[in-house]
C-alpha cells in the first residue's frame, strides 16, 4: 500500500503546479507510513504478550496469579490504544452540560439547631471549549463555565469541615433564584516543543492560562478524590482542607478568582513531570471590588509513571502557597503559607489509591494541618463495571492559636482541641451513560475539636445527569 501511495504522490507532484501541494501530499504519506509503522509495531507486541499470558494462567505452577495479571493489564493497555479513537472536528467546540442533585439527612447532634434536618438542592454546570486560533507559535483554547443552582445543603453545628455537601450551590439573590453566574472564562495558550508523545499524547509544551478560574482545575488535581458530583461529597475530600475548607485561597463567595498561570510540561519518556506557578486575586481582588495586591501565590511540582500506552497510572504532586489577603483569628488581614501533597495511584484494574496532606507554616485558624486517605475500586469484581465504591478517611488538627483562644469555654461554649475525625462512604451506581445514582454516608467524630460534642452522621443520595 506504501508503494502505490508513493507513486501516485511522485505522479501529482510531477503535474502539480503548485509547490506548497506537493509538500502537504509528502507530509501525509509521511504520517501514513508512521501510522502503519506503529500499527504493525502494537501487533507484534500484542502477540508477544497474549501467548505467554494465555500459557501461564492455562499451565499449573507457571508464573502465578500476579504476574498474570501483569501481562493482563498490558495487554489491555494496549488494546485500548490500537483502539479507532472518534475524535470532535479540531475547529469545532466542545461542549459539556450537568445536573446534579443532593438529598440529606443530618442527626440531631450534628445540625446547627440541634434537631434532625432534611436539605434538598441542586447544581447545573455548563462549559465550552473551543480552539481559538494560533498566536505566533502558539495555539489558543477559550472556555467558559456557566453555574447555576438552588439549596446550599443542611446547616451543621461548628466543625472543621466547611460542608457535607460540596455540590450545594445558591447565589446571592437567594433561595428563591437560581440565576446564573459566569464561573470561569479564560483563555489558554499552548507552545508545544515537539511532535507529541506516544498514542497522540501531548509531547513537551509551555502553557499559560490567564481569565477568571477555579484554582483546582490546575493544582491539588487528584484523581480519586476531586469532583464532587461523582466522587467524595465531603469538602475536606474533594480538595486539600487548608486551602479549601480553611480558607487560604482567599477566592471569591463562590470558589472563583481571576488569575494567570504558567507551566512547563514534558511527557517525553516513562516518566511525565510538570512544573506550574500561578498567581490569583484574593480577598476584595477575588470578586473585582478591590485591590489585586497581596495576591494568593502557588507553585507546583508534578511527576507521573506512564502507562505502556502513554496514559498515567499515577500522579504525585507537591506544592506551596503564600496569600497575603487571609483573614486570622482577630478578623484581621494575615498572611498565610502552607505546603501540601496530593497523590493518587491506580494498582491492578480496579483500585485507585488517593491521599493528601498539608500543613500551614505561617498564619493562624481553626486548623492548621490535615490528612485524608481513600480508594475507589471499580465494580468488575460483582459484575458492574461501570459502577465503583469509595472510602475515605481523614484527620483535621486543631490549630494551637484556637486551642489557647478557647481554652476558658467563653468564646465557643467549649475548649477546642484535638483532631477532627471524619469518614464517608459511597456507592456510585450508572444507570447508562448519562444516569447515576450514589448514596453516601458521612460519619464525624470531634467536630470542630469539641470532644463534648455528639458525633455528626449525615446519609445522602445524589443523583447526576451529564452530557
Amino acid at each position: 500500500m506504501g508503494v502505490l501511495l508513493l507513486g501516485l504522490a511522485l505522479g501529482l507532484s510531477a503535474r502539480a503546479a503548485d509547490d506548497a501541494v506537493a509538500a502537504q501530499l509528502r507530509q501525509v504519506l509521511e504520517r501514513l507510513t508512521q501510522l502503519e509503522q506503529r500499527n504493525a509495531e502494537l501487533e507484534r507486541q500484542l502477540r508477544a504478550l497474549q501467548a505467554p499470558a494465555a500459557a501461564a494462567s492455562a499451565a499449573p505452577g507457571g508464573w502465578g496469579t500476579a504476574r498474570v495479571q501483569q501481562l493482563e493489564q498490558r495487554v489491555d493497555a494496549l488494546t485500548r490504544s490500537a483502539e479507532p479513537v472518534e475524535e470532535a472536528p479540531a475547529d469545532g467546540p466542545t461542549i459539556g452540560a450537568s445536573v446534579v442533585a443532593v438529598g440529606q439527612r443530618v442527626n440531631a447532634g450534628g445540625s446547627a439547631d440541634g434537631r434532625d434536618a432534611t436539605r434538598l438542592g441542586y447544581r447545573g454546570d455548563l462549559t465550552v471549549e473551543l480552539p481559538a486560533g494560533a498566536v505566533g507559535d502558539a495555539q489558543a483554547t477559550a472556555f467558559a463555565h456557566l453555574r447555576f443552582g438552588q439549596g446550599p445543603g443542611v446547616a451543621l453545628r461548628p466543625t472543621h469541615t466547611s460542608t457535607v455537601n460540596s455540590v450545594g450551590f445558591e447565589t446571592a439573590a437567594g433561595p428563591d433564584d437560581s440565576f446564573a453566574i459566569l464561573a470561569q472564562a479564560w483563555v489558554q495558550l499552548e507552545w508545544p516543543l515537539d511532535a507529541g508523545g506516544f498514542n497522540d499524547q501531548k509531547g513537551r509544551r509551555v502553557e499559560l492560562t490567564a481569565g477568571k478560574m477555579d484554582l483546582f482545575g490546575f493544582f491539588d488535581q487528584n484523581a480519586a478524590a476531586g469532583d464532587e458530583a461523582t466522587q467524595f461529597l465531603n469538602n475536606a475530600f474533594v480538595h486539600n482542607p487548608l486551602l479549601d475548607s480553611g480558607g487560604d485561597i482567599g477566592a471569591d463567595a463562590y470558589g472563583f478568582a481571576p488569575g494567570l498561570r504558567a507551566g512547563y510540561f514534558d511527557t517525553d519518556g516513562s516518566w511525565a513531570w510538570g512544573a506550574s506557578v500561578g498567581v490569583f486575586g484574593a480577598g476584595a481582588g477575588a470578586n473585582f471590588s478591590g485591590s489585586p495586591g497581596r495576591p494568593l501565590v502557588i507553585g507546583q511540582f508534578e511527576l507521573a509513571p506512564l502507562q505502556i500506552n502513554g496514559e498515567p497510572r499515577a500522579s504525585y504532586r507537591l506544592y506551596a502557597w503564600s496569600n497575603g489577603r487571609t483573614v486570622g483569628l482577630d478578623e484581621q488581614r494575615q498572611r498565610h503559607t502552607g505546603v501540601g501533597v496530593s497523590v493518587d495511584q491506580r494498582v491492578g484494574r480496579e483500585w485507585n489509591l488517593f491521599g493528601r496532606w498539608g500543613r500551614r507554616l505561617r498564619g493562624d485558624g481553626h486548623f492548621d494541618r490535615a490528612l485524608t486517605l481513600g480508594f475507589e475500586h471499580g465494580g468488575r469484581a460483582w459484575g458492574r463495571g461501570h459502577d465503583a465504591v469509595g472510602l475515605a478517611l481523614g484527620r483535621i488538627g486543631t490549630d494551637g492559636a484556637w486551642r489557647a483562644a478557647t481554652a476558658d469555654g467563653t468564646l465557643v461554649g467549649y475548649a477546642a482541641g484535638g483532631s477532627e475525625t471524619l469518614a464517608e462512604l459511597y456507592y456510585r451506581w450508572k444507570l447508562n451513560e448519562h444516569i447515576e445514582l450514589s448514596p453516601d454516608l458521612q460519619w464525624i467524630r470531634r467536630p470542630g475539636g469539641d470532644g463534648r460534642a455528639p458525633a455528626l452522621r449525615v446519609f445522602g443520595l445524589r443523583a447526576s445527569v451529564g452530557y
